[in-house]
């Protein structure tokens, strides 16, 4: 039997384990979904609960589940393709451009989403027609959302990036590879998490990683175990330093993207992180979204859904379709998933940088404007974009209002300098660049 910690809320159990069971459906078991629930529901001892979760533990696949998902290293590997590392044409100005843009990137990109985050592209798309913004074109309008709590984050009211899950993750990143390099390793990233993440500012997968990691379990069992987020987006948004500091080189972003992502995801929740750390590696080198997105592409397992949801954007893409026609379609495919998701988000991105045609604005417009987690995909794409043109072509009215701060939850950090960041980023890519 399961055991579970005594005082475990026996509401919030229940709410795990009817969340558990969407996912292992999702995941191709064979269960029927309603009659879980129902026995959920009815039970009321943390005995009856422990029996359910054994339960779903031991279910067998369907049939008809045509997927191959693994979450190890040697699974996943054997299930992509492998990229070669490409050497970089960039002098030490282009360099620096392209880093500083990727930090400033994400951050205009994780703003712009904030206000609008969790909500639906319809309500996004009549608020800005309301005020006649639409096609969006610059930070929200305040007119046209109307919510006091959301002021700092609209037009003429923004004073730095406010605090954000997506942004505390790349710094802290920065700051585990600063301390480890190259032997970055699960547990090191996980222990920096219990250093310098306080609990109430993680969500979903990470929450119930970080409480696993404190009842004693190592990675993978942190994303395991009562952990029904494990394919959602928080991988994902926690990709991108390891793309930063691998100009080229995606295996090695790769590499790292695993080893964090492992602490709290498992298939395609690790599948989304490897394909952002690729396409960030490679924008360094690609400027063409097609290209990147065909290459980085390459890395996410043949027979995964992650897989197969990319190449259907992509080939909305090759067949012409017009970006409200496309971006209507990938929302109906995927409309199933929790809005969390990670293959709904990985495919809202991998088309907001397609249409976006190497066009900054559009690209982070695009992805905040098609709704699900605006913040997050509006960080990632702003990532990528800046990166791929740099900060001298990201307009000021993108950068300036941000006053180079951002606000952070970290423990023994209350804000950081854009720029103090991108700088410590630069010197680390360099010192690898320059290695033998």
């Amino acid at each position: 039997m399961i055991k579970f910690i005594p005082n475990f809320n026996i509401g919030e159990l229940k709410a795990l384990l009817m969340d558990e069971v969407r996912e292992r459906y999702e995941e191709g078991s064979s269960l029927n979904v309603e009659d879980y629930q129902k026995s959920i529901a009815r039970a009321n001892s943390f005995e009856e609960l422990g029996e359910i979760y054994r339960e779903l533990l031991e279910l067998n696949l369907r049939g008809d589940f045509k997927y191959f998902e693994p979450s190890d290293w040697s699974g996943i590997n054997g299930e992509r393709e492998k990229l070669a590392k490409v050497e970089l044409d960039l002098n030490d100005n282009e360099l620096r451009d392209k880093v500083y843009g990727a930090w400033f990137g994400r951050c205009i990109g994780c703003m712009l989403g904030k206000p609008v985050e969790g909500t639906t592209r319809e309500y996004i798309r009549r608020a800005l027609e309301g005020v006649g913004a639409y096609p969006l074109k610059d930070y929200f309008p305040y007119e046209a959302l109307r919510e006091p709590s959301k002021k700092p984050l609209c037009k003429g009211y923004i004073s730095r990036v406010e605090r954000d899950d997506d942004i505390d993750y790349t710094i802290l990143n920065l700051l585990v590879y600063e301390e480890y390099g190259d032997k970055v390793t699960s547990r090191r990233v996980a222990l920096s998490w219990l250093k310098l993440l306080p609990y109430a500012t993680l969500y979903t997968a990470e929450r119930a990683a970080y409480r696993n990691l404190i009842l004693g379990l190592e990675p993978p069992e942190t994303a395991n175990y009562l952990n029904p987020y494990r394919e959602w987006i928080g991988a994902q948004i926690r990709a991108d330093l390891w793309g930063y500091v691998s100009p080229g080189d995606p295996e090695k972003a790769v590499s790292l993207a695993f080893r964090d992502g492992r602490i709290s995801h498992t298939k395609n929740g690790i599948y989304g992180a490897l394909y952002v750390a690729a396409l960030i590696s490679l924008a360094y080198v690609y400027g063409d979204p097609f290209k990147l997105v065909s290459e980085a592409f390459k890395v996410i397992p043949k027979r995964s859904r992650l897989r197969e949801a990319i190449r259907f954007v992509v080939r909305l893409y090759e067949e012409g379709e017009e970006w409200e026609e496309a971006i209507n379609a990938i929302l109906s495919k995927f409309s199933h998933y929790h809005p969390v998701h990670t293959i709904s988000n990985a495919a809202i991105v991998t088309a907001s940088l397609l249409w976006g045609e190497r066009d900054f604005e559009r690209t982070v417009t695009l992805a905040v404007t098609s709704g699900l987690d605006t913040d997050c995909n509006g960080a990632t794409c702003g990532s990528i974009a800046g990166l791929v043109v740099g900060l001298s072509e990201i307009p000021e009215k993108w950068w300036k209002p941000l006053n180079d701060t951002i606000a952070s939850a970290l423990s023994f950090h209350s804000s950081f300098k854009i720029t103090e960041l991108a700088k410590r980023a630069l010197k680390l890519i360099k010192a690898a660049l320059n290695s033998p």
